[in-house]
């Protein structure tokens, strides 16, 4: 456990009740509700300081509903210090208008995100739509997270270089193949998109990407340390990706996993990954 306060930059929380969710039909394990005295359950004994809260993919027409209420949760659970908003940028222009109406919400809103993961066509997040709606998220002050797999990466890369004035947060770090341990051609692309320098890495979801029941701290180790040469010190943040997580693994055995991974860094880059860097790319104040 690191002798250090830690934001988790990526926290999903939700109630089933409340929102359709589609892809929890596929994963019964945690189709269920988890909501903040859940995540205080789980994160008691853990230094967590602060952590953002994370879209987590409900119907489109819920997605303003969904901010409304984490900002509810954030009412009972001071830690909530930011939110990753559902925006559906691939309507281009259109988006101001959920842009505009988030904005109406609270300065808790940091980013967006519009999750590419489960789409078919390789350059989706190339079209001249979803181009234009990532540079609207940027002029309008926020984040825009990557939530997509290792095979995405190129096209992932080429939107970045497009949208320059915006601010990019790789979720995952791309969803590498760990079950198979393949690094290639991963690693160089991870290598190519941490060249621009408006993206950040957060080291979270590997455990899910391995065998969940089998992985061990040495099958993650190379992806971890490629993520660290190539983003460096200051652009790598934490994240728990609770509850998904615990698919694979408990939150204090990730949060060990990672010390471990990690623990040959100096302090001052220990606390940049725990903490600093997550406070400095979302925006979150110092308690």
């Amino acid at each position: 456990m690191p002798p250090f306060p830690i934001i988790d930059a990526h926290v999903h929380l939700w109630d089933t009740t409340r929102f359709a969710i589609p892809w929890l039909a596929g994963v019964p394990a945690i189709n269920r509700v988890f909501d903040t005295s859940a995540f205080t359950e789980q994160a008691t004994g853990l230094p967590i300081q602060a952590f953002v809260f994370v879209e987590v993919n409900v119907l489109p027409e819920q997605a303003l509903a969904e901010v409304q209420w984490a900002l509810a949760c954030a009412q009972v659970e001071p830690r909530l210090q930011g939110i990753v908003a559902a925006a559906p940028v691939e309507q281009g222009d259109a988006v101001r208008n959920h842009l505009n109406a988030l904005q109406t919400l609270s300065p808790l809103i940091k980013g967006v995100r519009r999750p590419i993961q489960d789409e078919t066509d390789p350059f989706f997040c190339l079209s001249d739509e979803f181009v234009s709606g990532v540079r609207l998220v940027g002029a309008y002050g926020w984040s825009f997270d990557l939530c997509l797999r290792h095979t995405q990466l190129a096209a992932a890369i080429e939107l970045v270089r497009q949208c320059p004035e915006t601010a990019f947060m790789l979720d995952h770090l791309g969803k590498p193949d760990v079950r198979e341990h393949t690094l290639t051609p991963w690693r160089e692309e991870l290598t190519q998109l941490a060249a621009l320098p408006n993206v950040f890495c957060k080291l979270s979801g590997l455990v899910t990407e391995a065998d969940p029941m089998t992985w061990t701290i040495d099958e993650l180790r190379p992806y971890v340390d490629a993520a660290l040469v190539a983003f460096g010190e200051d652009r790598v943040v934490f994240g728990g990706d609770w509850p998904v997580l615990l698919l694979a693994s408990s939150y204090p055995r990730w949060i060990d996993t990672l010390a471990a991974l990690t623990a040959h860094l100096p302090e001052g880059a220990q606390r940049k990954l725990w903490a600093e860097n997550a406070r400095r790319f979302y925006r979150i104040s110092n308690p």
